[in-house]
Parts: structure tokens; sequence; C-alpha cells
């Protein structure tokens, strides 16, 4: 399990993270995702932990709060120490009743993590993340927010979810210009079947030196290599009841494809396949898996000890490219003559 810094911090993570969103179950899309409760809970944060993962994310929204419930309460079933795990979890979503049970105002992000707080039993959050965008509150007011809880001590970093890139860089020139704490990481969804994150977001995230922890890694099962191309109802698992992110399924089954050969002559999964893609790119500083039996996470686990070859990278990354668009392929042309005085041939790094 290889450990990388998060961004521009001082704050090293593994390169999985243990998702916790099937913690919990409840109503609603809860139930679909996964109902684990303490004891299988703790089984999973266990075999992560011994496989080396040190970095655990959850959300107050995931299963009404009780997914945090059930991760604080399984770092201390385990005697897991404090300064062993890092833990990250989120705030955005609709909590509490009445207008401002939700969203990133000051009122709301300063009720929120002190709830998230007591339901993790801890006495700090190591990376505290805007779960969305609000576009009813000031940006400059969310980030002040956050700044007040990282000088009171309540969490250490701060970062945000699901942001397009001018939300993030203005985000960043307002911490900037007035020494608050900025955000050093993004979680985001990023797959082979879905780049659409190497377009804005990627480059300035390399500009900025912004962390990355990607989200449903598998497109939400679709990369596992359980459905079938032309049958939406095969195979097992979420993606049957809930079909989500969307995913164009032709790039999708074009990867698999590709993939399946790639993991048969190998020994392995499809899913590990896709997973080690990701692990290859060097803009990733952390990649989220979830699982609902432990024989999931081992084999999410597995994909860590794959280095994939540079035919392989360069077949997937072929299948898998976007199309271009503007004003994309205006830099690619303007840009020759700068590769040609570089250095003609050289790769570029992934």
């Amino acid at each position: 399990m290889r450990i990388n810094k998060l961004g521009r911090t001082g704050l090293f993570v593994s390169e999985l993270c243990l998702g916790t969103m099937t913690f919990g179950g409840g109503e609603g899309i809860w139930s679909k995702i996964g109902a684990l409760q303490q004891s299988d809970a703790d089984r999973l944060v266990g075999r992560s932990l011994d496989a080396g993962i040190n970095f655990l994310d959850t959300a107050d929204v995931y299963s009404d709060g009780v997914s945090e419930q059930i991760t604080g309460q399984a770092l201390r079933n385990l005697n897991i120490a404090r300064d062993d795990v890092v833990v990250a979890t989120k705030a955005y979503g609709k909590t509490g009743n009445g207008p401002n049970g939700g969203g990133n105002s000051r009122l709301h992000i300063l009720s929120a993590v002190k709830a998230s707080l007591k339901r993790l039993q801890l006495d700090h959050i190591d990376l505290y993340q805007i779960h969305g965008f609000d576009p009813a509150t000031p940006i400059e007011e969310t980030v002040r927010a956050l700044d007040i809880l990282v000088q009171h001590g309540h969490v250490r970093y701060v970062g945000v979810s699901n942001w397009a890139a001018w939300q993030i860089v203005k985000a960043l020139g307002i911490s900037e210009r007035h020494g608050l704490a900025r955000f050093e990481s993004l979680q985001a969804y990023y797959t082979v079947a879905g780049r659409d994150l190497e377009r804005e977001i990627v480059p300035m995230l390399r500009s900025e030196d912004v962390g990355l922890m990607v989200w449903s890694p598998l497109a939400g099962g679709l990369l596992s290599g359980k459905y079938e191309r032309d049958d939406r109802t095969a195979g097992e698992g979420r993606r049957v009841e809930f079909d989500f992110p969307p995913v164009e399924r032709d790039r999708a089954f074009d990867c698999i494809d590709v993939m399946r050969p790639i993991a048969e002559q190998r020994g392995v999964s499809v899913a590990q396949i896709a997973l080690s893609w990701l692990l290859h790119r060097r803009v990733v500083s952390s990649v989220i898996i979830g699982a609902k039996r432990i024989e999931q996470l081992d084999d999410n686990i597995a994909a860590t000890a794959i280095e994939l070859t540079e035919p392989e990278m360069d077949a997937l990354d072929k299948v898998s490219i976007l199309p271009a668009e503007y004003p994309g392929w205006m830099f690619e042309r303007q840009a020759m003559r700068a590769t040609q005085l570089a250095g003609a041939g050289r790769k570029t790094a992934r």
C-alpha cells in the first residue's frame, strides 16, 4: 500500500481510502447502497487497516448520520490510536429541519461540524469537506467559516467535493487574499470510462497543487465486469436498483472489452484493472473504495499490487479518450510549437 501526500500539505494518506457509504442503511437510496451494521463494519475497517489503509471517508448525510456513528464506534471497538488513522467527513446536505438545515452557510457549517464530531466520537476531524456547491451562499462566507473550524482546532484540513474548477479557484483566491485555510483536496468522480475531470479540473489541480480523492472509481459497480452490455438487469449490486453515477454505457463497455483480456491474462478481476488505471494517474492522491463484503474489499485492495505496462496503459487511454472539445483542441494545436522546442517525442506524465 503506497502512501501519498495530500496535495501540498504535509498530510500523508494511503492510496486507497475506505468509504463508509455502505454503513447504516435506512430509507430511500441508503437501503440500496448498503445496510452494514456495526459488526460487519468493524470487520471491514479492521481488514482495511491491516492492509495498510490509514484513510476513512464518510459524510453526515450517509444513512442520515448513522454511517458516521458506526465509523466512529468501529475505531473505538478496534482500539485504534487516533493518530494512526486519517478521518474525513463532509457537510452540505440537508441534516435538519427548516431552510437552514443544509447548505454552506456559516450557520450550518458550525452546527454540522459539532454534530459530526459527536457522532464520530472524536475531538477533531482530519479532513472536513464541503459536499456540494451552494449558490445561495457566498463562497467567501463558506471559506471563512471553514477557517474558523481550523483556528478552533475542530478540523485540521479542509477540502471540497463536486465543485467546478472555476468555483474552486475562486475559493483558493479568497483564501490566499485573506490568509485563510484553503481547500487542500477535491473529492470527485473519475473513472477510466468517465474522464470528464481531465478537461478543466485536472489541469487546475496540478496548477494549484490540490489533492484528488476519487469517489465511485468503479462507476457504481458498472466497471466490475459483472454487467452485460445489452442487459441492464443482469448482474447483481446497486446498479440494478440505483443506476448512478450517470455513465455513457457504450464507452464503459468499450473500456471493459479492453480491460477484460488484461485481467484474464493476469488472473485478476476487471475491477482491479479499473482501479489500477486510476492508481497510475499521478494527479490521484487516494481512491475511495466501498464494500459490502470482505471478499469485495480484498479484491479492491489487491489492485494496489498491479503494475500496468506502458502498452496496457496506452490501450486503456486510447479506448477511453475524451472527444475533443473547444478550447482544448485549440490548446493542443497552439502547444505544438512549445512541445517541439522542448523535445519531439517526449512523453508527458499521465
